[in-house]
């Protein structure tokens, strides 16, 4: 019996969105939040959110960020904290 596959099902289609990696253009740092500029849109996430160690520091500590060439990480070299993206886009939401 042979098998006629006619395209994607919906849910495969949705399985591949979501593995698409979310890529950060730029990202900005005040006292309350990080602000991360993706091609989608501008998020703004409160510290407490990011995560305990960056709750913690302090502006000059969290001022530090460097985003990665790719544009899939975040590091903080003073608080040797490194976050992807995808995952704080999502967990903030």
């Amino acid at each position: 019996m042979k098998s006629v596959m006619h395209g994607p099902t919906s849910l495969e289609v949705n399985m591949r969105i979501d593995m698409k990696p979310v890529l950060a253009k730029s990202v900005e740092v005040t006292r309350t939040s990080l602000i991360v500029v993706t091609e989608s849109g501008r998020f703004e996430i409160p510290w407490e959110t990011c995560s305990a160690k960056l709750a913690r520091a302090n502006f000059w500590e969290r001022s530090k960020a460097e985003l990665s060439p790719s544009g899939y990480g975040i590091h903080w070299p003073l608080l040797d904290e490194d976050l992807a993206v995808g995952p704080l886009l999502k967990q903030s939401r």
